[in-house]
C-alpha cells in the first residue's frame, strides 16, 4: 500500500549555484559543438571555484573549435548568469581547456557499421516519471521549488531586483492527502545578496515571489517561512563553495518524487544514452498520463554499451493505470524506436537546445518552437489510447 497522506520536500537551486554554473558551461560546450556538427560527441565536466575555471572530457568534432573558443563559451555563460565580482568575474577568471580526443575504443562501440546500428554510448538505468498533480504533469513540489527561483532570476535579470545575486536555494515541503497536495507546509529560500542588505529586508523582499508562486491559502506558517537562516549570504557562487558538472541530478529531474539511474544529463551529447533515454521515457511516461491511461507512470529503460536496443523497458503505475502495465510497455515500443539512434531521430536532439537545460529542470518545461524541450510534448498520447486494447 502507498501512502496517502504525507509531506514531501522537494529542492532547487538557481543558475548561479556553483554546480549549475558548470551545468551550463558544459552545456553551452555541446550546444558549440553540435551548432558546427549535429554528429559532433561531447563528454565534458566542468569544474569551477575562486576566479577559476577548468573544462576537462572528450570531444570529436570541427578542428575549428579551438580552445579558445571554448574559452569564450564559458565566459559567455558566466557573463550571462550574472557573475561579475571579486571572487569569479567572467571577465577576470582564469579558463583552462584539458578537453581531448574521444576514446577510439568507446568510439568503436557507439558507432554505427555495416549492419550494426549506432550503440548506447554507455550501460545504464534512466527512469523516466509523470504524474497528473500539476499542469506540467511534474511532481508540485519540485515545480514551485523551480518556479520561486525562476521568478527571481528574472527580476534580478531585469533590474528590479538588485538586491539578489546569482546564487540562490529553495526547499518546498508539500502537504499531502489522499494523494494529492493541498498547501505548503515550509519554505526555505536563501539567495545571495549585496552588501548592506538585512535578513528582515531580504524576507521582505523575497515574500512576493513565493505568494505568487504558491496557490492561494498554500502559504506556510510564518514561523515555517525561513528566508537566508544564517543570515548572511553575500560570497556565493564559485567563490564561496566549488561547482561541478552534474551533481545537482535529483533537482534536474523529479524533486526525489522518482527513481534515478544515477548519471547526470549536462555536458553530455545525446548519443549518451544517460541523456538521451532518460529524456525518452519522460517523454513516453508524460504520454502514458496526457492519454489518460494512468494518473501516475514511471518508464525504466536499460542499456548496455555499443548495443542499439534496449535491454529492458519497465513501467509502473501504481496502481492507477487503466491498462497493464505489459501491455503498455508493448504499445509504447510500438510508436517509439528506443535505440539510441530512433530516440534522437524522433526528438530532435542532434541540435543545439541544451544550455536552457541546465537550470530549473529537465522536465515540465514548455515545448519550444525550435526544438528545445521536445520531449515535452504529448503528442503521441491518441495513438497511445489507440493502440491498448
Amino acid at each position: 500500500m502507498f501512502q496517502t497522506d504525507y509531506v514531501f520536500t522537494s529542492e532547487s537551486v538557481a543558475e548561479g549555484h556553483p554546480d549549475k554554473v558548470c551545468d551550463r558551461i558544459s552545456d553551452a560546450v555541446v550546444d558549440t559543438f553540435l551548432a558546427a556538427d549535429p554528429h559532433a560527441r561531447v563528454a565534458c565536466e566542468t569544474l569551477a571555484t575562486t576566479n577559476r575555471i577548468v573544462l576537462a572530457g572528450e570531444v570529436r568534432g570541427p578542428a575549428s573549435i579551438t580552445s579558445e573558443t571554448l574559452e569564450r563559451v564559458a565566459r559567455d555563460a558566466v557573463k550571462a548568469i550574472g557573475y561579475e565580482q571579486d571572487g569569479f568575474h567572467h571577465a577576470d577568471c582564469e579558463v583552462e581547456v584539458l578537453l581531448h580526443a574521444q576514446s577510439s575504443d568507446i568510439a568503436m562501440g557507439v558507432d554505427a557499421a555495416g549492419n550494426k546500428d549506432e550503440g548506447a554510448g554507455d550501460q545504464g538505468i534512466m527512469f523516466g516519471y509523470a504524474v497528473d498533480e500539476t499542469p506540467e504533469l511534474m511532481p508540485a513540489p519540485i515545480v514551485y521549488a523551480h518556479a520561486i527561483l525562476q521568478h527571481m532570476a528574472a527580476a534580478r535579470h531585469d533590474g528590479s531586483r538588485p538586491e539578489f545575486g546569482p546564487d540562490a536555494k529553495s526547499q518546498v515541503s508539500l502537504r499531502y492527502v489522499d494523494g494529492k497536495p493541498v498547501g505548503a507546509t515550509s519554505v526555505v529560500v536563501s539567495t545571495q545578496h549585496v552588501e548592506g542588505v538585512s535578513q528582515a529586508d531580504i524576507r521582505r523582499l523575497v515574500r512576493p515571489f513565493v505568494e505568487a508562486v504558491l496557490p492561494e491559502g498554500w502559504m506556510p506558517p510564518e514561523d515555517e517561512f525561513y528566508v537566508n537562516p544564517t543570515g548572511r549570504f553575500v560570497i556565493g557562487g564559485p567563490d564561496g563553495d566549488c561547482g561541478l558538472t552534474g551533481r545537482k541530478i535529483i533537482v534536474d529531474t523529479y524533486g526525489g518524487a522518482a527513481p534515478h539511474g544515477g548519471g547526470a544529463f549536462s555536458g553530455k551529447d545525446p548519443t549518451k544514452v544517460d541523456r538521451s533515454a532518460a529524456y525518452a521515457a519522460r517523454y513516453l511516461a508524460k504520454n502514458v498520463v496526457a492519454a489518460g491511461l494512468a494518473a501516475r507512470c514511471l518508464i525504466q529503460l536499460s542499456y548496455a554499451i555499443g548495443v542499439s536496443k534496449p535491454l529492458s523497458v519497465y513501467v509502473e503505475t501504481y496502481g492507477t493505470g487503466k491498462a497493464p502495465e505489459a501491455e503498455l510497455s508493448r504499445a509504447l515500443q510500438e510508436l517509439m524506436d528506443l535505440s539510441p539512434r530512433g530516440i534522437r531521430e524522433h526528438l530532435s536532439l542532434n541540435r543545439p537546445i541544451y544550455a536552457r537545460t541546465a537550470a530549473y529542470g529537465h522536465f515540465g518545461r514548455p515545448a519550444e518552437a525550435d526544438g528545445g524541450f521536445s520531449w515535452e510534448r504529448t503528442d503521441l498520447a491518441d495513438k497511445l489510447r489507440g493502440l491498448i486494447r
